[in-house]
C-alpha cells in the first residue's frame, strides 16, 4: 500500500485528536505508528494511553520552551536548533529502520513549528517527497503553506465556529490537553 500524506489544519479544536484517533485506528490494525510532538509537552491526556498501545510509539520530547510568543529572542534561536534537530533526527530515524519502521508518522504540531520558524520548511518538504513510498504521514497545525497543502493527499481544516477561549474558559486537563 502506498502511503499517502495528510493534513489537519485550521484554528478549531481537534486536529491533534484526529491524529492520535488515527494512530489507534492504525495501530488496531496492527500497523507501527510513531508520533512526534513540537512544540508541545508530553503532559497531555493522550499521551499516557497512546504509550500504553501495542505499535504506538511517542517520541519523547525531553525539552519546554513555553509559547513561541513568549521567547526571547535567545530562546527563540535556541528552541529553533533544538525543534529542527528534532525534526532531522526522526526523518533520518525513518529512513535508516528496516526492522520495526514505522508505517503512520504523525509529527503534531509540524505546520506551527515550521510557521513559527522553529523547522525549516524545505526540509518538510525535502522529506515528504523522499519519504518510504509506504510511509503514510500526518502533519497537523496552523496556517499550511501553499507548497504543503500541494504536496498533501488530504487536506482537512478544522474550523472554530464557537470556543469556550473566546469566552475565558481556560484549557482544560483532559478535554483540551
Amino acid at each position: 500500500m502506498k502511503g499517502l500524506i495528510h493534513i489537519y489544519c485550521g484554528d478549531g479544536k481537534g486536529k491533534s485528536t484526529a491524529a492520535a484517533g488515527l494512530a489507534v485506528r492504525a495501530a488496531g490494525r496492527g500497523y507501527r505508528v510513531l508520533m512526534v510532538r513540537f512544540l508541545k509537552t508530553d503532559d497531555s491526556g493522550e499521551v499516557s494511553v497512546l504509550q500504553s498501545i501495542p505499535g504506538v510509539t511517542l517520541a519523547p520530547c525531553d525539552r519546554t520552551f513555553g509559547f513561541t510568543f513568549r521567547m526571547t529572542p535567545e530562546e527563540k534561536k535556541e528552541a529553533a536548533a533544538y525543534y529542527q534537530q528534532r525534526f532531522l533526527d526522526i526523518c533520518r530515524q525513518v529512513r535508516e529502520e528496516r526492522e520495526n519502521q514505522a508505517d503512520l508518522l504523525i509529527l503534531d504540531e509540524i505546520l506551527a513549528a515550521v510557521t513559527t520558524g522553529m523547522v525549516n520548511e524545505a526540509d518538510v518538504i525535502r522529506f515528504l517527497k523522499e519519504k518510504p513510498d509506504h510511509l503514510e504521514v500526518v502533519l497537523t497545525g496552523r496556517n499550511p503553506s501553499e507548497k504543503l497543502v500541494e504536496l498533501a493527499d488530504y487536506v482537512s481544516e478544522i474550523q472554530a465556529v464557537k470556543h469556550p477561549f473566546t469566552e475565558g474558559v481556560s484549557a482544560r486537563e483532559g478535554i483540551e490537553f
